[in-house]
């Protein structure tokens, strides 16, 4: 398969291999456009010397703290400066997280909230973390439970409800700071999240919150509720539960935007919540360790480099990530082959005119030419992603991590490639 065998040659002659049996193959790569021999990434004579030179004249007095990957669509690399070296990606782990998730759960994946009822009467209130989730939601699955609005099967007496949630320890990536975890972007990851468990700055409480204002909506409306938080689903209660769906009535259900909306969210907006939400859905597992792990494998199945990865969480907020120029880039350049490659190319942010790009690169030559996914935590600062030229893409990846300025080093990177595409023959 040529994206395998081609984004191999990337990682040199080792690759990091994680414990345990192998596992198969998610997907089967689109064929290849032709049958001609695969460029050897690492084979000098191939890369653009040119580009090689400039950026060894930007970069190598500060190259202790840059990572940077230039690559086109035959595999060649054009480019690099220490594109070997994992770093701290900070939210450029994003796009391992939402390319996990798109080719595991598709585009028109939607999470999903339900109240259904059981065979024995009993009301649960289960999620699958729906960033969009609000208030009115809420009001609805209180109507429901009350069976007002046309809800099948509910009574209109006493409401016993049982709330399906994460133990308070799955709340947070042990590794997230604790400062991070009072502001927005470092909300608690939960199944039921009103609002992303964000009000202004984090829900320290979200269950707690939840319970509340259900409670306030059925007294509202003229009843009254006894909420229980049940134990979580281990993965064979979520068999059983899956076999015995048929018992269950399902009395309301409110439904996520689709997979690419989710992906534009977590990829466009930098959406912490999202992306852990998305690489747990992928997965299957809500434990943070095991959905990263389930990421990191399916990074080596793609044929993707990995030497040097480590996935920590979705979000790119935890400082245990690490990942290279190379494999970022090399990433890029799969999912530029992958059937589903419009959807993640148009989730990033575009220079000068959307998302976290939107106020960059107005009216130079790259506005709305490079779609990207930006990166800042403090200390890192990382910029990756596909660059439009007249010579075809170049899958860019630029980490620094302990830069000083490193947004003017960025667009100057940015600018170099763009000029030096097609490849000149000297400078």
């Amino acid at each position: 398969m040529k994206a395998a065998l081609l984004l191999l040659t990337l990682a040199a002659t080792t690759t990091a291999s994680m414990p345990g049996r192998a596992e198969p193959f998610l997907l089967t790569p689109p064929a290849p456009p032709s049958d001609q021999p695969l460029p050897d990434l690492q084979q000098r004579g191939r890369s653009c010397e040119p580009l090689q030179q400039a950026l060894n004249r930007l970069i190598a007095p500060v190259a202790r703290a840059w990572s940077v990957s230039v690559v086109n669509s035959n595999g060649d690399l054009l480019g690099d400066v220490n594109g070997a070296m994992a770093r701290i990606p900070a939210s450029n782990q994003k796009l391992i997280s939402t390319a996990f998730a798109l080719d595991q759960l598709g585009p028109d994946f939607r999470l999903r909230t339900q109240l259904v009822q059981r065979a024995d009467g009993t009301l649960e209130l289960k999620g699958q973390g729906d960033p969009d989730l609000g208030i009115a939601g809420l009001q609805r699955f209180a109507m429901a439970a009350m069976g007002q609005g046309g809800a099948r099967g509910a009574s209109a007496g006493p409401v016993n409800l049982m709330v399906r949630e994460e133990p308070r320890q799955n709340w947070w990536p042990n590794d997230w700071h604790p400062a991070d975890r009072a502001y927005a972007y470092g909300a608690p990851i939960t199944r039921l999240a009103l609002t992303s468990n964000a009000l202004g700055g984090a829900v320290s409480d979200p269950y707690r919150r939840l319970e509340t204002l259900f409670k306030k909506e059925v007294k509202r409306r003229g009843g009254s509720v006894q909420v229980q938080q049940a134990r979580p689903i281990t993965n064979t209660q979520q068999t059983q539960q899956t076999q015995q769906s048929d018992d269950q009535i399902v009395l309301h259900e409110e439904t996520s935007a689709p997979m690419h909306a989710l992906l534009s969210l977590a990829n466009t907006e930098s959406h912490n919540f999202t992306a852990e939400v998305l690489l747990r859905q992928a997965a299957d597992q809500w434990d943070v360790r095991a959905a990263s792990a389930s990421a990191h494998r399916w990074m080596q199945q793609q044929g993707i480099p990995v030497r040097g990865l480590r996935v920590a969480d979705g979000s790119g907020l935890s400082r245990n990530n690490r990942v290279s120029s190379q494999t970022i880039a090399a990433l890029l350049m799969r999912m530029d082959q992958h059937p589903y490659a419009a959807y993640y190319q148009a989730s990033m942010a575009i220079a000068g005119q959307r998302g976290t790009l939107r106020n960059y690169f107005i009216g130079s030559p790259i506005q709305g030419k490079f779609w990207g996914k930006t990166g800042t935590i403090s200390g890192v600062r990382s910029i990756s992603g596909i660059l439009q030229t007249s010579d075809g893409p170049r899958y860019v990846s630029m980490i620094s991590n302990g830069a000083s300025r490193p947004n003017a080093t960025i667009g100057q990177i940015l600018r170099i490639v763009y000029n030096l595409s097609p490849c000149p023959s000297s400078i």
